[in-house]
């Protein structure tokens, strides 16, 4: 299970080797560093030749950054100071020096933060992660992880959050009991990253998906994944990564020919950079490959080897397998001695990485993080509240000031008739705005929700046994926020989403929410409907038309479309008011979440539905089989795209053009 770390600004550490034209390009290089008028110039054309010296010299790569870094240091130029020290970081890495890399890193997180670059200190973070998960310890490794992933989230830096969901994942693979948590966050993470371009990191995230179908005998699809990754891949480190794992495949079908070949392939791909964590695992699955021929002795020289190389990099996840395989080989040749010595040692470094107490120190470091994330939100609330209660305070001083004043003017017979004339003007005012606050709670919750709130003060969460749920999320929306200004931006989303108010107040359905450009509806609540399946699905293709007709005039203006995706699903929701003072209706259960699995694994253009929307429509709609998706909890689920047959839905409505 490989974890991901990131060079910023640099390009790839691990580039396909090759020397020709090389010399040259340093010898340029040094030279216009002898040109170099400013010291950030310096800085940067030392960590230019750092980089050519990688792909054949790490120590001559060290030595430059290690210029950079004093340069960088002395002029007070913090950012270039922030690279060169991460780039010493990334070489100690690949030289398997990790104390050192972890120290280099913790300068650049320093560095990165007091500059603000955000993007910099959730990169170290993750980087020092992927070590502590290298040495097989998984607690600390999820702590950076988490550090890494929060920074992400909160400055909306996605390709940094796509990458510590897969380096998350990479904690859970290790235990078959948590494969559904790694699929998880891999499946979330390898969209993100194919969207946002990182081929190397998409790389990665599609070697771990296949090993885990790998691990689940599913092999054509592990293949699948694996073919993914090569075509991914630009850097020979990680190429050889992918080869491994592909190797462990055919290890597992008893093609040992084959499986030696890809551990051979990989095996000179890192023995040119000395990579000597990567050389270990392919040495580990040449071992097992000669084991299972017969070649006992290659096979434990090949382990022995492997062991000095985890072992320089503390890697206990490597020296599990080492002893195991040992202790396999030793058993096979009758040297039960040694065999037993070997297990001896495969049960304490599995002790050390396994255990109880790691697991339920996992699930306690991830739910504190799902808790702060969930109490950041109610402090924003809770300020609201303090707003309010002020607010409060202000009218009951002012109904007090009313009421004194009511007093004097008793005292005061002459003043009667002007204060009968006031309180005339203020109740009618008191009654405009209670027909306006009547009007705003009815554009908030439905009317159902909305008239127990106001004669029982709270609504009751209801359950419901079939509620139909729709999601709709605009492809590469990012890229769009980009191109246009946050005016533009907002103007052409709020007339979008005003016609799909429109559209499903037609059909009797209850808007949910909208979330950034996502926008999210349900059939069957508050009051249930025996044909609210069929009105989801016909205003979802309503919906599409209009993106349609909308495109088509943005096209004669010569300007990218706007892709939306829709997705649907039906089962059982709990329903209900969340919020003390700001009130939102909402819905919760795995029925939504498998609603907007369908919207994000669907395509622009088409009505992705779930086996359940399929079972109930299939005799009326044209359908297509996708596949499978696993869903956290729930399995694997099938998906549909629904077709539609005519210009008339099924509930013999008119598909009505809502104007542009």
């Amino acid at each position: 299970m490989r974890v991901h770390y990131s060079f910023l600004l640099l390009p790839l550490l691990f580039l396909n080797m090759h020397t020709e034209g090389q010399q040259p390009t340093i010898d340029s290089i040094k030279k216009s560093l002898s040109l170099q008028k400013t010291d950030s110039a310096r800085v940067e054309s030392l960590l230019n030749i750092s980089r050519e010296f990688m792909s054949n010299s790490a120590d001559s790569s060290f030595l430059y950054a290690s210029e950079a870094a004093q340069v960088a240091r002395q002029s007070g130029y913090k950012a270039g100071a922030a690279i060169a020290v991460k780039t010493l970081g990334n070489i100690r890495y690949v030289q398997g020096n990790y104390v050192e890399a972890i120290q280099y890193w913790e300068e650049a997180h320093l560095t990165y933060d007091s500059i603000g670059d955000k993007t910099g200190v959730s990169t170290v973070l993750s980087n020092i992660g992927v070590i502590y998960y290298n040495q097989g310890d998984k607690i600390k490794a999820l702590d950076y992880y988490l550090r890494s992933l929060k920074v992400a989230e909160e400055n909306k830096l996605k390709l940094r959050e796509a990458i510590a969901l897969n380096n998350l994942g990479t904690v859970y693979h290790d235990n078959p009991e948590t494969h559904d948590k790694a699929l998880d966050y891999f499946l979330k993470a390898l969209p993100m990253l194919e969207e946002l371009g990182d081929m190397d990191a998409y790389g990665t995230t599609a070697t771990n998906l296949g090993e885990i179908y790998s691990t689940r005998n599913d092999e054509k699809t592990a293949m699948v994944y694996f073919n993914k990754a090569l075509k991914a891949f630009t850097d020979s480190i990680s190429m050889s990564y992918t080869l491994n794992k592909m190797g462990n495949l055919y290890f597992k079908k008893n093609q040992l020919d084959k499986a030696i070949d890809y551990h051979l392939q990989a095996y000179n791909m890192t023995l040119k950079l000395d990579a000597k964590l990567e050389m270990a695992e392919s040495l580990i699955g040449l071992a097992d490959g000669y084991r299972e021929q017969g070649f006992f002795q290659t096979a434990i020289s090949s382990y022995l080897q492997a062991e000095i190389f985890a072992r320089e990099t503390n890697s206990f996840n490597q020296l599990e397998n080492i002893y195991g395989g040992l202790s396999k080989t030793y058993e096979r040749k009758k040297d039960f001695t040694n065999a037993l010595k070997y297990q001896n040692l495969y049960s304490s470094v599995k002790d050390s990485i396994y255990n109880t107490s790691a697991d339920q120190r996992l699930s306690r470091l991830i739910f504190n993080f799902e808790i702060e994330k969930k109490e950041n939100e109610i402090d924003l609330l809770t300020r609201d509240q303090q707003l309010k209660e002020l607010e409060i305070n202000r009218q009951k001083l002012a109904k007090n000031a009313s009421l004194v004043g009511l007093l004097v003017i008793v005292a005061f017979a002459v003043m009667l008739y002007r204060n009968y004339r006031m309180k005339a003007r203020t109740n009618a005012i008191l009654d405009k705005k209670n027909e306006e606050i009547e009007k705003l709670l009815l554009n908030i919750l439905p009317a159902e929700v909305a008239n127990e709130l106001k004669t029982e003060g709270v609504a009751t969460p209801k359950y419901f046994e079939q509620v139909s749920v729709l999601f709709t999320d605009f492809k590469s929306f990012t890229k769009m926020a980009d191109v246009l200004s946050p005016q533009e931006l907002l103007a052409e989303l709020n007339e979008c989403f005003m016609a799909f108010d429109d559209i499903i107040t037609k059909y009797q359905l209850e808007k949910i929410k909208t979330i950034g450009d996502s926008y999210m509806c349900a059939g069957g609540i508050p009051s249930p409907d025996p044909d609210h399946v069929k009105k989801i699905v016909a205003a979802a293709f309503e919906i599409i038309q209009y993106m349609e007709r909308w495109n088509q005039q943005r096209a004669k203006k010569n300007l990218a479309p706007w892709e939306l995706r829709v997705g649907i699903h039906v089962g059982p929701v709990v329903a209900g008011v969340v919020g003390k003072t700001k009130y939102a209706y909402d819905i919760w259960g795995s029925t939504v979440n498998i609603a907007s699995r369908m919207e994000s694994n669907g395509e622009p253009g088409q009505v992705n539905v779930s086996e359940n929307i399929y079972e109930l429509i299939k005799n009326e709609y044209p359908c297509t089989y996708r596949g499978k998706i696993t869903a956290k909890n729930i399995g694997e689920i099938d998906m549909y795209f629904v077709h539609p047959t005519t210009h008339q839905n099924k509930l013999g409505l008119s598909l009505e053009a809502f104007p542009l």
